[in-house]
């Protein structure tokens, strides 16, 4: 392919892998194209059910970050680990300064106690597209099973993330958003890896389920193929799509968008967001969150494909459960991680009563 410039070579990609998801749904095997029934939606639910409340959020909303004390309300944990550091866990979250985001970032031996809180990353300059501040935490993980370690691992010399952002200063999540890419050298300061955003509502392939904001990605690996799921908005209603790509940097809408919407009535009528999906035997699941009857509620969804997706009606743990009321409000954004030492799952999440965000720990048994 000499002479043929790099945006010639993503246009070829581009059709192509339009192309190729257009005649998907007929050219799949008959394993992927089965449908999902009852009796196994309700089966690949059932180990996601049934947790144990840890007592206290162990990131509380008040949480004092030395040289950014004017930050609260913390929100999207996403616990990760470097192979460099075998034994620590990492967790980034975001705090709110009441003029826009920061992301953050702590470690802990035992995923229980968190501390030495640092910057992972903060505004961007002013007139650009992340001046509103930066929501890390779709990693590029060296393996997205459900059991495996969160690890992170490098793509040429730097590890990446892919993160939700805001182009203005002066109040929570002004729209519209955009999502970005960045890159780190030690997998907790990041930077700007591309100077435009990789969504954005003014992009020509923005549907109108979207054309009102961008919100939060989650980066996943498949065959050789970048899969970004991220939820956006029109008006008041948010919905999950699915991007692509084989560079992390310029990303095609998948055609038949939204991959997850709103049912009339249910848990997640208004809001189907903040999508995490992870390899799961023979198939994907999908952690997400919906609005409805009240509440942001933690839900689930399936897929053979990662295309085609199934959500379970009935939420994994609703609004309100927690008998410290912490989540009376909101139960919203999981970050799940299996502790082979203890057999045990840990679902980080954020837990809305009032004015306050703080990061709560549901584990699915008992831990001290």
């Amino acid at each position: 392919m000499k002479g043929i410039t790099n945006k010639m070579k993503y246009f070829i990609f581009a059709c192509s892998l339009a192309a190729c998801l257009h005649s998907a749904s007929a050219q799949q095997p008959a394993a992927l194209a089965q449908p999902i029934d009852d009796e196994t939606m309700q089966r690949w639910s059932a180990p996601y059910r049934g947790w144990t409340y840890y007592p206290q959020p162990v990131i509380p909303w008040d949480y004092k970050i030395p040289g950014a004390e004017d930050f609260r309300s913390y929100d999207v944990p996403c616990v990760y680990q470097i192979a460099e550091n075998p034994g620590v866990w990492y967790m980034s979250f975001i705090g709110f300064n009441g003029q826009g985001y920061n992301s953050f970032v702590v470690e802990s031996a035992d995923l229980l106690r968190w501390e030495n809180p640092q910057l992972a990353m903060g505004f961007g300059k002013e007139g650009d597209f992340d001046y509103g501040g930066c929501v890390v935490g779709a990693y590029l993980y060296e393996s997205w099973d459900v059991k495996a370690p969160r690890t992170i691992r490098k793509h040429g010399d730097a590890y990446w993330t892919l993160y939700g952002c805001y182009p203005r200063q002066g109040d929570y999540e002004l729209r519209p958003g955009y999502e970005g890419v960045a890159a780190s050298a030690n997998g907790l300061r990041w930077l700007r890896a591309s100077d435009e955003p990789i969504l954005s509502v003014y992009q020509k392939d923005c549907k109108a389920w979207e054309k009102d904001c961008i919100y939060q990605p989650w980066l996943v690996e498949h065959d050789g193929l970048y899969y970004n799921f991220y939820n956006a908005a029109q008006e008041g209603i948010e919905k999950i799509g699915l991007a692509l790509s084989n560079d992390l940097i310029h990303w095609v809408r998948y055609p038949f968008n939204p991959v997850v919407t709103t049912r009339p009535d249910g848990y997640d009528s208004c809001f189907v967001s903040d999508p995490k999906v992870f390899r799961d035997g023979d198939h994907w699941t999908m952690f997400y969150f919906g609005v409805g009857k009240g509440g942001a509620h933690i839900m689930v969804a399936f897929s053979r494909d990662l295309v085609h997706w199934r959500a379970d009606p009935e939420p994994l743990y609703k609004a309100g459960g927690h008998p410290e009321g912490v989540d009376k409000e909101y139960a919203h954004k999981i970050s799940l991680v299996y502790n082979p030492q203890n057999d045990t799952f840990y679902m980080f999440y954020c837990a809305v009563v009032g004015e306050e965000r703080a990061v709560a720990l549901l584990t699915s048994k008992p831990v001290r």
